[in-house]
C-alpha cells in the first residue's frame, strides 16, 4: 500500500469516528424528542379522563400518523382488578401471571427462575435484591388488549372470573357488543386464549378495524445498554421471519441515519405470529389462523428506579407490537372467536424448537439467528444453531460451567481445523522460502508479465505452494466465528454464568469504571466513567502476540504491514463493549492459534530445503 493508500484509510477512519459522534448526538436528540411528544401525550390523556365520567372514551382515541404510541382506552377512574395465577410445581412457581381488568388481559409476567438483573461485579450492591425477569411490566396495555375505535373498546374495564384453569375477562358495551377474552394456562410458558366478539343484538354490528396487543419489546434494566439493537419486534410470514430492532425506529438504517419512524407495519393476511422481544426473552402471540396483518410503534418507558446511577439520558424506550384485524359487519346473534397461543419467557432454544415443533411455525426464529447482516446467507445461522446445541451437550456431559464449555468448544473447533491451519501455515514458509527464485523470475521476464505469472505458477506447483492458502483457513473459519457471534449475544445460558472473575458471560467483564472519561467513540465509555474490561484487553494483547509470530504474506507492502499491526487495537475498540463470552472465545483461540504457530515452525516440512535455482539467481556483483 502506497502514501497515497495510508492517507485514504486515514481519512476514512476520521469519517468513521466523526460519523459515529454526530450519529450518538442525533440519535439522543430524537430520544429525547420521543420523549417530549409522549409526555405531552400523556398529559393530554390524563385531562381528558379527569373532565369525563366514569364511562366515557377519551377524546384523542384515533391514532394518526404522527402519534407514536395508541392511546390508552381504559377509563383509570374505575378500580383496577387483578388476579394472579402461578404455574409449577407444589413447592416452586415457575411462572406468575398477573391479568388486569383494565384492558382485560395479561398485565405482567413474571419468570421465578430467572433474576431481573444480572449486573457487572462493580455493581452488584446496587442491583442487590430478589426480583425476577418481569415480562411487560412497564407497559401501558397488557397482553391481548382491544384497540381501535372507541365503539370497540368503550371504557376499557372489563371483569374478571377465576375458572378451573385459567380466568374470563367479560365486557359488554352499549350497541350490544359483547367481548369475551377466555386465558388458560399451560406448561412451557405457554397461555392459551381465545378472543370472541358476539353482537348480542338483533341487528347487523359493523365491527371496526381492531388492533390484538401481543406485548412490548423493553429493555431489562439500566445495564442493557445494547437495547437498541436487541430489542426489536418480529414477525413469521410462514416462509420468512422478519424483525425490525428499536435502532430502526430511531432512524438508524445500515450506515445512515433517517427521520425517526413511529410506526412499522407489514402483512397481508399471512401473519403466523408477532413477537416482541429484547436480548433474552420473548413474547410471542401464534393466532390458530393468520392474522391480516402486525403494527408495532415505538413507546417511552418509566426511568428505571434505585439505579445508583446517575444519568442525564433519555429514558428508555420499547416497542408496542399488535395483530391487526379489518373491520366487518357482524350479523345478529353472530359471532367471531379468535383463538391464539401466547409463548412468554425466555429465549431458550431448545424449548422455542420443540415449541417451533409442534404449531409447524418455526417459532424458534425469534432466536433471531438468521436475520440481518449476521445471518451471512445462512452460514451465521446454521454454526449459530450447530455451536449452541453442542455447548449445551458439552455443558450437560461434563458438568462443567459454561464458561469452561466455551473453553472446550473452542479447543474442540480448533483441534478440527488444526490440519488446515498446519498445511496453510508450511505453505506460507514455502513462499517465503521461494522469494529469491520469485525475483528472480520477475526479473528475468520483467518484460513479459504473462510468462512471468506462467514461471511463477510453475514453481509454486513444483513446490506444492498454493497462493490463496494463507487466507484459506481464516475464509474457512470466519463462518464459525459469526456463527458464535451471533449465538453468544442472545444465549439465556450464557445470562448470569460466572467464569474465574467475570460476573456475567452475557455481558462486558466489568472490574471497576475509570472516572472522568466520559466520552470515547464505539459506545466504550458510559456517564459514568470507562470501564475496565479485562478480557477485550487479553484478547488484544494474544492477537497482537500472534501477528509478531506469523510470517507476513510474500511480496505485501511494508507500509502494509504496519497498518496489520494496528488491527488488534481495532478488534478492541469494536468488541470492548460486548460479551465476555465472545472475548473469552477469541482469546482462548488466539491463544491455541499461538501455540499452533510455534509447534509447526518446531517440526520439519517435509517439501522444505533448499529452494533456491542458482540458474535463476541473479550473479552478485563484484568490487573492482
Amino acid at each position: 500500500m502506497d502514501k497515497t493508500g495510508i492517507i485514504v484509510v486515514a481519512i476514512c477512519a476520521v469519517l468513521l469516528v466523526f460519523g459515529f459522534i454526530e450519529q450518538t448526538k442525533i440519535a439522543e436528540q430524537r430520544a429525547q424528542y420521543a420523549a417530549t411528544n409522549q409526555l405531552a401525550l400523556a398529559q393530554s390523556q390524563l385531562a381528558a379522563n379527569a373532565s369525563t365520567a366514569s364511562n366515557a372514551v377519551p377524546e384523542t382515541a384515533a391514532v394518526t400518523a404522527s402519534t407514536v404510541t395508541t392511546p390508552v382506552y381504559f377509563n383509570t377512574n374505575l378500580p383496577e382488578q387483578t388476579i394472579v395465577l402461578t404455574n409449577g410445581s407444589p413447592h416452586h412457581d415457575w411462572v406468575r401471571y398477573t391479568f388486569t381488568s383494565r384492558g382485560g388481559g395479561l398485565k405482567v409476567v413474571e419468570l421465578m427462575d430467572y433474576p431481573e438483573t444480572v449486573s457487572a461485579r462493580w455493581r452488584e450492591q446496587v442491583h442487590s435484591g430478589d426480583k425476577v425477569a418481569s415480562l411487560n411490566a412497564r407497559a401501558d396495555v397488557p397482553v391481548l388488549a382491544l384497540l381501535g375505535d372507541p365503539k370497540l373498546v368503550g371504557d376499557g374495564n372489563f371483569t374478571l372470573t377465576r375458572t378451573g384453569d385459567g380466568l374470563r375477562a367479560e365486557k359488554t358495551l352499549a350497541d350490544g357488543l359483547m367481548v369475551t377474552k377466555e386465558f388458560h394456562i399451560s406448561s412451557n410458558y405457554l397461555v392459551t386464549a381465545t378472543v370472541t366478539l358476539k353482537n348480542g343484538s338483533s341487528e347487523p354490528l359493523a365491527l371496526p378495524a381492531q388492533e390484538l396487543v401481543v406485548g412490548t419489546a423493553e429493555p431489562m434494566d439500566v445495564d442493557d445498554g445494547t437495547a437498541p439493537q436487541t430489542e426489536s419486534v418480529m414477525w413469521f410470514d410462514g416462509t420468512n421471519a422478519v424483525t425490525q430492532p428499536l435502532m430502526w425506529f430511531q432512524g438508524s438504517g445500515g450506515c445512515s441515519r433517517g427521520a425517526p419512524r413511529p410506526e412499522f407495519r407489514a402483512g397481508a393476511g399471512d401473519v403466523v405470529w408477532a413477537a416482541a422481544d429484547n436480548q433474552f426473552f420473548a413474547m410471542l402471540v401464534m393466532p390458530k389462523q393468520p392474522a391480516a396483518g402486525m403494527v408495532a410503534r415505538t413507546i417511552t418507558l418509566p426511568r428505571f428506579q434505585d439505579t445508583g446511577v446517575a444519568t442525564n439520558s433519555a429514558p428508555p424506550q420499547g416497542i408496542q407490537t399488535a395483530l391487526v384485524y379489518p373491520s366487518q359487519t357482524l350479523a345478529a346473534n353472530a359471532d367471531i372467536a379468535r383463538q391464539v397461543v401466547i409463548y412468554a419467557g425466555p429465549k431458550e432454544f431448545r424449548l422455542l424448537s420443540q415449541i417451533a415443533e409442534a404449531y409447524q411455525n418455526r417459532a424458534d426464529a425469534v432466536m433471531n439467528f438468521g436475520t440481518g447482516y449476521v445471518a451471512f446467507w445462512g452460514i451465521g445461522t446454521f454454526f449459530a444453531k450447530l455451536l449452541l446445541s453442542a455447548m449445551n451437550a458439552l455443558h450437560d456431559l461434563t458438568g462443567l460451567g459454561y464458561g469452561w464449555t466455551i473453553v472446550l468448544i473452542t479447543i474442540l473447533i480448533k483441534a478440527l481445523f488444526w490440519p488446515l491451519t498446519a498445511k496453510a501455515t508450511r505453505s506460507m514458509k514455502r513462499m517465503q522460502a521461494l522469494q529469491p527464485e520469485v525475483a528472480a523470475l520477475k526479473e528475468k521476464y520483467k518484460d513479459d508479465t504473462q510468462k512471468f505469472t506462467q514461471k511463477q505458477m510453475e514453481l509454486w506447483k513444483k513446490h506444492k505452494v498454493s497462493p490463496v492458502s494463507g487466507c484459506l483457513p481464516m475464509l474457512i473459519q470466519m463462518p464459525v466465528f459469526i456463527g458464535f457471534f451471533t449465538m453468544i449475544r442472545s444465549a439465556i445460558e450464557l445470562r448470569g454464568a460466572h467464569f474465574l472473575w467475570v460476573a456475567d458471560l452475557s455481558k462486558p467483564d466489568t472490574l471497576f469504571m475509570i472516572p472522568g472519561i466520559t466520552f470515547i467513540p464505539f459506545g466504550i465509555s458510559t456517564p459514568e466513567g470507562l470501564p475496565f474490561n479485562l478480557l477485550p484487553l487479553l484478547m488484544g494483547g494474544a492477537m497482537l502476540w500472534q501477528s509478531h509470530l506469523q510470517p507476513p504474506s510474500p511480496g505485501m507492502d511494508p507500509a502494509q504491514q504496519k497498518m496489520m499491526r494496528w488491527l488488534p487495537a481495532m478488534f478492541i475498540l469494536f468488541l470492548y463493549n460486548y460479551s465476555a463470552g465472545l472475548a473469552l472465545y477469541w482469546t482462548v483461540n488466539n491463544l491455541l492459534t499461538i501455540l499452533q504457530t510455534k509447534l509447526t515452525k518446531s517440526l520439519k516440512d517435509p517439501m522444505a530445503g533448499p529452494a533456491t535455482n542458482p540458474a535463476l539467481t541473479p550473479a552478485s556483483k563484484s568490487k573492482k
